[in-house]
């Protein structure tokens, strides 16, 4: 019985990619779109003529509060980074780049 066990569970992880109790952690959160600037501005506590560094900022200080590796909330980090999308566009990766 043990033996049948172990095997469904190794074609679990072979056909899913993640093993069976770990189901409930790889779930996304559900949509947190953020819908107005004033939300986005209120979410990050960010004044109206707030900069990008200051909003930058204020993302990361909220995000590493709020990170659910760190125990955080899932939708209030997605909400987090959906408002800084808004207001200052997505972060541009190194990679992404033009060089110069």
């Amino acid at each position: 019985m043990l033996l049948i066990v172990a095997g469904l569970v190794l074609l679990w992880r072979v056909a899913f990619g993640n093993w069976p109790w770990n189901l409930a952690a790889t779930k996304r959160p559900p949509d947190a779109r953020v819908e107005s600037v004033r939300e986005a501005r209120r979410i990050l506590g960010v004044r109206e003529d707030a900069s990008r560094e200051t909003i930058a900022e204020a993302h990361r200080k909220l995000a590493a509060r709020h990170h659910p590796d760190r125990g955080g909330d899932p939708v209030e980090a997605s909400r987090i980074n959906a408002a800084r999308d808004l207001l200052i566009g997505r972060p541009v990766a190194k990679s992404d780049e033009p060089e110069k």
